[in-house]
């Protein structure tokens, strides 16, 4: 039986590799604090640590591999690895499609030089700092381990137990229908990658003992935003109607920002962090479920959630209906 650790394991894309892993019936132990969701999965070994200065009780164990969804500081992800190196045969690290220097470019591959840190001591994480951080665990881990690390570099992850309300708050707009402002352009790109799709090819690159750095998002064909919301409209029966509302227009509102899946097209900064490279994943195995099932799945997910629930996006759908009042109001004003 394959024995699996996980460094992490209770959110999100963690969840799913738990599932993955347990459908093909592997041995998983969690390794975690123990303090989001800590009921979940009680058939499972759960041994209780903390990264930084508690990592004793994975001593004297052994796995077959080990999956890292956890690391965001170098220092405490390479002494993970230096305690587990003699512990397991291969180390998979979670990292980010933000982890590029320069991600103002499409269709970066995994060959693209990575963000660096000014500062070697730096753990402050920051939207700043973050991508910088992945790449330098990456190399952490690659020192220790050398030639026993797979690095997976996902981008925006979506489907059931987002905690981010993402991909989610497009699943909610949508089933309340009506006029749906919405930001930027029809044919802007979009990239994502279900959370199951992701670990589902995880595991399996996992078990094969696969080495090497990979880019994982998609789906395999091209993608716009507008293409997004229509599978979305049609797989959740929307009557939403779409009202397409300029950049500069959102950018002078101080809330535009909190629309979720839109980079501005004036933000050349990060204009190609929704269009990379990823026919090297796809030629490993990656596969990819239709976009209108994440969409139904994600709206009964969201069906389970208590009432008191906070969604993470700020755009309320007062706001919403200001904003295109105001909107309506300016192009009214051209025509005349």
């Amino acid at each position: 039986m394959f024995r699996l650790l996980i460094l992490g394991g209770t959110v999100f894309l963690g969840r799913h590799l738990v599932d993955a892993a347990l459908e093909r019936r592997w041995s998983v132990s969690l390794f975690n604090r123990g303090l989001t969701h800590p009921g979940l999965y009680p058939a499972v070994e759960h041994i209780a640590g903390d990264r930084d200065g508690g990592l004793g009780a994975l001593a004297g164990r052994r796995w077959d591999a080990v999956i890292d969804t956890s690391g965001y500081i170098p220092r405490l992800v390479r002494q993970s690895a230096i305690a587990l190196e003699a512990a397991v045969e291969h180390y998979c690290f979670v990292s980010t499609i933000s982890t590029y220097a320069k991600p103002e470019l499409p269709g970066l591959d995994e060959a693209a030089p990575v963000a660096t840190v000014d500062d070697p001591l730096v753990e402050n994480v920051t939207p700043e700092t973050y991508g910088a951080l992945k790449g330098a665990c990456e190399s952490a881990v690659e020192a220790v381990l050398p030639g026993r690390t797979l690095v997976i570099r996902p981008g925006l992850i979506v489907g059931p137990h987002d905690p981010s309300d993402r991909f989610g708050y497009w699943t909610r707009r949508l089933r309340r229908g009506g006029a749906t402002l919405v930001p930027g352009r029809t044919d802007a790109p979009m990239q994502l990658i279900d959370a199951r799709d992701l670990a589902d090819w995880m595991i399996r690159m996992v078990e094969s003992k696969a080495t090497g750095i990979y880019n994982a998002t998609g789906p395999a064909e091209a993608l716009t935003m507008g293409g997004l919301l229509e599978a979305g409209r049609q797989a959740l029966g929307s009557t939403a109607e779409f009202v397409w509302v300029d950049d500069g227009f959102l950018l002078d509102e101080a809330d535009g920002r909190s629309l979720p899946l839109w980079i501005p097209a004036g933000d050349t900064a990060q204009a190609g962090l929704l269009a990379m490279d990823c026919r090297k994943a796809i030629a490993a195995g990656l596969k990819f479920r239709p976009l209108a099932e994440s969409f139904q799945d994600v709206a009964e997910w969201q069906e389970t959630l208590p009432p008191d629930h906070v969604w993470k996006t700020a755009l309320t759908p007062a706001r919403e209906t200001e904003l295109l009042a105001v909107w309506q109001g300016r192009l009214g004003a051209v025509r005349d």
